[in-house]
């Protein structure tokens, strides 16, 4: 059985095979751009980048909202990062910029930053504000991904 991940890099949407997801996972690249599939930090996204990850990938969808000027968003910053590098294949991890992508940010109703949103299968499963450490976010997304 294969899954489909969307290509962080160029937004392709790739069959991946399930052995292959657990057991070479750093290995995987998009055949497309060459990018690694799993590259084991979180990506930049636009809301229509943000879109397609979650309708398409068959991964759960992490999703940071998060603004430049926002002192608690800076500091979750690393933390983030780490939980994505520990976690690479069980979850795809992005940042989306809440200044930069007023209308993403609305349509996904964000009062305050930073807000961590899980989709699952194209819908929200899980939604946390404020600011968490690696290890909490790990928890978090392994509790509401299954």
């Amino acid at each position: 059985m294969a899954i489909h991940v969307v290509c962080p890099s160029c937004g392709a949407v790739n069959r991946v095979p399930d052995e292959r997801l657990r057991a070479e996972s750093h290995a995987a690249r998009c055949p497309k751009c060459a990018a690694p599939l799993f590259p084991g930090s979180p990506a930049d996204v636009t809301g229509e980048t943000l879109r397609r990850h979650v309708e398409r990938s068959d991964l759960p969808v992490v999703v940071d909202c998060w603004a430049a000027w926002c002192g608690p968003c800076r500091m979750m910053a690393p933390a983030f990062a780490e939980a994505a590098g520990r976690l690479p294949a069980t979850a795809r991890f992005l940042k989306l910029d809440t200044d930069s992508e007023q209308s993403a940010a609305a349509a996904l109703g964000i009062r305050s930053i930073p807000t961590l949103i899980l989709f699952n299968k194209g819908r929200e499963v899980a939604r946390q504000a404020g600011v968490m450490t690696a290890a909490q976010i790990e928890r978090w997304v392994t509790a509401h991904a299954a």
